[in-house]
Parts: C-alpha cells; structure tokens; sequence
C-alpha cells in the first residue's frame, strides 16, 4: 500500500498531474531523451551531442519506450521506469522472505526511492539499479549470472562493474568477461559511434552539488570571479581554480580506489553480506568524491543499500540511515531550492554541506566497518622458548 501510495505520486508529478516545485525535473525525458530517441533509431548513436556521456547498452534504455508505441514518449517512459521500480521491489521482497534474511532491505527501497521527489522517475538509473540488485542478489548461489549482470549493468552506466570488487569465484569474472566482450562487439557492429562519450567528458567543469563545488560556494563569497553555467548537461561552477578542484577530486577518487584494491587484498573473512557490503562502501566511494553529485546518482545508493538490510548480519545499517537521510536533503536541494544552492545563498550552502556531509560521514563509518569486519588484525606471532638457567625449571609457552 505505501509503495503504491508513493509511486502514484511520483507518477502524477512527473505527468505533471501535479506541479513539484523547483525547475522541471521531466525535460531531460521530453528533450534531451526524446532527441536522442529520434537518432538512435537511425541505427547511431548521438556522436555530435557531448551531452551523450553514456556507455553504449545505455541506448536500449533510452529507446525502451519504443515497447509502449500507444504512449507518448516521456509516459511511456516514466510508466517503465515504475514497472523497473516494482520489479526492484519484487525481487528484495523474495529475497528477503528465504530462510537467514529480512524484510528490511524492501522497505529501504520503499522508503528511499520517494525521498529523492520526481527527479527518479525522470531519469533511467532505476534501470540501472535494478540491474544491480539483481546481480547482488544472484551473487551467492549464481555467480555466472551475477557477472553477466554486472557487466551488462556497466554497459548501462559504468557503476555497476564495482559490483565484482567483492566476488571470489572465478567464474564470475569470466562470465563478466564474456558478456562485456559480446555486448560492446554486437554495439560496435550495429551501431557506430558508442564509444565517443569517452571523450566527452574531458573539459567538464565541476558541478554545483558536488564535494568539491563547496569550495566554490564559499569562495564566491569572498571574491571568486568564476561564474555559474549550463555546461556538458549540468549546472557547473567555471573558471578560476575549477580544474585543480577537478583534480583533486580525482585524486579523492583514485585515493578511494588504492583503499578498494588494499581492502580486497587484506580481507579473508568473507559472509554471505560481504559481497552487498562491499559494493555498496564501493559505491558510496566513488559517488561522494566524484566531480558530480546528481540527485539521481543517490538512487544507486537505496538500492544497494536496500540489498545489504536483506542481510541481518550486515555492518551497513547506521551507514544506511544517513544515506537515506541524504535522500531526503538532496530532494530540499533539487529541485525544491535549487535556485538558492545555484546563488549560494545561505540556505543553499545549508543543504549542500549537510547533504555532502552526510555522504562523508557515511563512506567513512562504511569504509571503517567493511574494514572491521573482513580484515583480521594482526596476531603477534609467539615468543620461542628461552633456554632454561641453571637452577630454574623450563616454562613452556
């Protein structure tokens, strides 16, 4: 009854039955989607568009309404994305009903989709997410398929290949492999173009949501003469400054990957949450230091979250809260005033360091309770017996 009650108001919001209030949160369906949808179905892929900053696979979702012709493009789409929603839910309510698991995970996604308002109906990572629950759920018991998933997944929007961070079986990797190297040779058969989005991204600025924009926020108070534009389809800071930001942000995120790679080498105690704990801190990783900090980028979040609470032994929980408390500052920040965080006003700088905040406090707890709970502290190793002296009585250890 909640998840209906909640997803017909998603649904009557971006129909526009309802006016949320903010900017439009539904024109990168009815614009930007829609005009992707008329090249994509030449048999290219948007070459000339730097806005098309997508892995290849990412045209099946944007050319997914063509499944309902009856609708018109934006209903149909955000009709699929609530049938992707319900589907999600599906699968964390069966997995949470089998014997050693809970229930908890599908109500974090009942809870934390709503929290971030219309804006994730309006974009296609449900899509994406609901290819990582399931991949994350099929990880113990089939890893063949759990690999092919995640690899599919990452073909959508690169994010899901963390998934694999924590998989031990080979053939996880293998199927992985395979469905990648399938996958992107069939796109590169049929249609040109669907690697140029590699280069798209080169000259981005740093976008306003982000960690690193806070600089920025502050700065303007004091002088900074950047300024505030559309730029690659984000609102980002411009000018003085923002590219050794930019590279500092990178550096966060490589920092984040050396402490991935150190974890994966450490860790020997592994249960059956490992695999959703570590994908989910993974995750958690790469989203708070990127150079962008979309609303809809929180989305992945809920649904690995949601898949760590099916497990009663997982150490996400309080990590898990916050992320969800995020959910609910980020919708504050987009749409609702997203003006005042774009004149960095007051109550803009509010949101963000508390939103951003938020996400850091939650990698650290995240990161710190991965690392507890997989990697055994060190054991000094025993002293050798000492030779006994005369007179005393040999003590054995």
């Amino acid at each position: 009854m909640i998840w209906c009650l909640t997803r017909l108001a998603l649904l009557l919001f971006v129909m526009k039955v309802y006016v949320f209030p903010g900017p439009d949160v539904t024109s990168d369906v009815h614009v930007i989607y829609q005009g992707w949808y008329d090249v994509l179905r030449t048999g290219t892929f948007p070459r000339n568009d730097v806005t098309w900053q997508y892995p290849p696979a990412a045209a099946l979702a944007i050319l997914s309404p063509a499944l309902l012709p009856f609708l018109h493009y934006a209903t149909a789409f955000f009709v699929l994305v609530c049938v992707t929603d319900l589907a999600v839910l599906a699968l964390l309510a069966y997995a949470g009903r089998r014997p050693g698991r809970t229930l908890r995970g599908a109500w974090v996604w009942v809870a934390g989709v709503p929290l971030l308002g219309p804006t994730v109906y309006a974009r296609y990572d449900v899509m994406v997410t609901a290819m990582a629950v399931a991949a994350l759920l099929a990880g113990a018991r089939h890893p063949k398929t759990m690999g092919a998933l995640a690899a599919f997944g990452a073909l959508l929007k690169v994010w899901p290949a963390m998934l694999l961070l924590a998989a031990r079986r080979r053939s996880a990797w293998m199927s992985a492999l395979v469905t990648g190297i399938a996958v992107t040779g069939a796109f590169a058969l049929a249609m040109p173009g669907g690697f140029a989005f590699l280069t798209f991204q080169r000259d981005r600025g740093t976008e306003v949501e982000s960690l690193g924009a806070l600089v920025f926020h502050v700065a303007r108070h004091f002088g900074w003469q950047g300024e505030v534009r559309l730029n690659y389809g984000s609102i980002e800071f411009l000018g003085p400054y923002v590219s050794e930001v930019s590279t500092g942000a990178l550096f966060l995120t490589g920092a984040a990957l050396g402490w991935l790679v150190l974890w994966r080498l450490l860790a020997r105690r592994f249960e059956e949450h490992t695999l959703a704990d570590a994908a989910f801190v993974a995750v958690l990783m790469f989203t708070t230091t990127s150079r962008v900090i979309s609303p809809q980028y929180m989305v992945w979040l809920v649904g690995l979250a949601a898949v760590c609470l099916c497990f009663p032994g997982s150490r996400m929980r309080l990590p898990v809260g916050l992320v969800l408390v995020a959910c609910f500052v980020t919708v504050l920040e987009f749409p609702l005033y997203f003006a005042n965080v774009v004149a960095s006003d007051g109550l803009g700088l509010t949101l963000l360091f508390l939103r951003n905040g938020l996400l850091v406090v939650a990698t650290l707890l995240a990161a710190r309770a991965l690392w507890k709970a997989t990697v055994p502290r060190t054991v000094p190793a025993p002293l050798p017996p000492q030779p006994a002296r005369a007179g005393e009585t040999p003590v054995s250890s």
